[in-house]
């Protein structure tokens, strides 16, 4: 028999539904006990489908309460939310409207493929700059902000792959020298982090100071779209030139009050918070006594094995233990980085993956596997 945790984590450890929610069943049924009324009052809350953009037929009352919630959470005048169907909506559909030719982008290398993407469909000129390293950003910023109108710093929080943080406080200061944009990408840090959740840039007390914050549904709150948070007459700009935005069918009313539903409770989840951080640290903290290669602070938990073809033989090997984890290969990481992407979520408990260390230990270290 598997090992019970084989259960629990199929679906979890490898997911992205950081607070558990999506499989909380509770919740789930507090959402649906309202599930009552005519048919009209039915489709407006939990309606399947509007089978049209927003910009025509799609558009619906919950949506706006849902941007008008967000902009009341990230709360600055002259500040508003707007909805994409999903992080990867949003990152290609904001920089190609926001930033053209004359324009030049200063990219992480390690941001999430829809930021690349974004950027080669744009007509800006881009440059990246090695993970984390601020003062090659800086080598651009004094070679390059003179030659173009705008500028635009753009970084992940919360690194998908290696579990790390930007560092915000050193990427505004940036921006504020070479009068530059910001744009935070906090998809992975959404729930997990400050004091209302609501991401690395709350935590840190530079929500005010980012100029375009993107956010994500379908991490830690269990579901699907994203937003970003920006002044109101970009706002208005992007509703008539980002083409994802445009040109897709609209969220469906069920998926935008789920939405709204779980961003109104993730302010007092600091429980869950702080359990995730723990277990976490407990985690990275075992893997290191045993000297296996491991990287970053937060629930995102790397372990590095090298050639792609050892990891996946390794992922086969844990999931006959019991452990659901998959490998993670090029192109999604580079060439020689291959590794077990440990994602923890505030549904687990140690017992559940303390035998994990010394099975990743044991089978690294055993010469027959090499």
């Amino acid at each position: 028999m598997l090992h019970r945790a084989f259960q629990l984590l199929t679906g979890h450890y490898c997911s992205n539904d950081y607070l558990g929610l999506a499989g909380d069943a509770r919740l789930l049924a507090e959402f649906y006990a309202e599930l009552a009324g005519d048919g009209e009052a039915l489709l407006e809350k939990y309606g399947l489908g509007v089978a049209s953009s927003r910009l025509l037929t799609g558009d619906t009352a919950v949506a706006h309460r849902l941007e008008a919630e967000l902009s009341r959470l990230y709360g600055r005048s002259g500040r508003s939310a707007l909805l994409f169907n999903s992080g990867y909506h949003a990152n290609i559909g904001i920089i190609p409207a926001l930033l053209s030719k004359g324009d030049l982008v200063l990219s992480d290398k390690f941001n999430h493929a829809s930021l690349h993407d974004g950027l080669r469909i744009g007509r800006a000129d881009c440059k990246r700059f090695n993970h984390g390293d601020y003062a090659q950003l800086r080598r651009l910023l004094e070679q390059e902000r003179g030659r173009y109108r705008q500028v635009a710093i753009v970084s992940e929080s919360v690194f998908s792959m290696d579990g790390d943080c930007a560092d915000l406080a050193e990427l505004v200061r940036l921006k504020k020298e070479f009068a530059c944009l910001l744009y935070l990408d906090e998809a992975h840090a959404v729930g997990l982090y400050g004091e209302h959740g609501l991401g690395l840039a709350e935590r840190d007390g530079v929500v005010d100071d980012i100029d375009l914050l993107v956010g994500t549904f379908g991490k830690a709150c269990g579901s699907v779209g994203a937003f970003l948070i920006c002044a109101d007459e970009v706002r208005d700009y992007l509703i008539n030139t980002s083409r994802s935005l445009i040109f897709t069918t609209a969220l469906p009313p069920v998926v935008l009050s789920w939405n709204l539903f779980v961003f109104q409770k993730i302010p007092a989840m600091a429980a869950q918070r702080k359990h995730l951080q723990q277990l976490s640290g407990q985690l990275r903290e075992e893997l290191r006594q045993r000297h296996l290669p491991t990287a970053g602070t937060t629930n995102i938990v790397p372990v590095i094995v090298g050639s792609a073809e050892r990891t996946v033989a390794g992922a086969a090997h844990l999931r006959e233990q019991g452990f659901l984890v998959l490998p993670v290969r090029p192109p999604t990481v580079p060439a020689g980085t291959s590794r077990f992407r440990l994602s923890l979520t505030a549904a687990l408990q140690w017992q559940d993956i303390e035998p994990l260390p010394d099975l990743i230990h044991g089978w690294l270290t055993d010469g027959s596997r090499a």
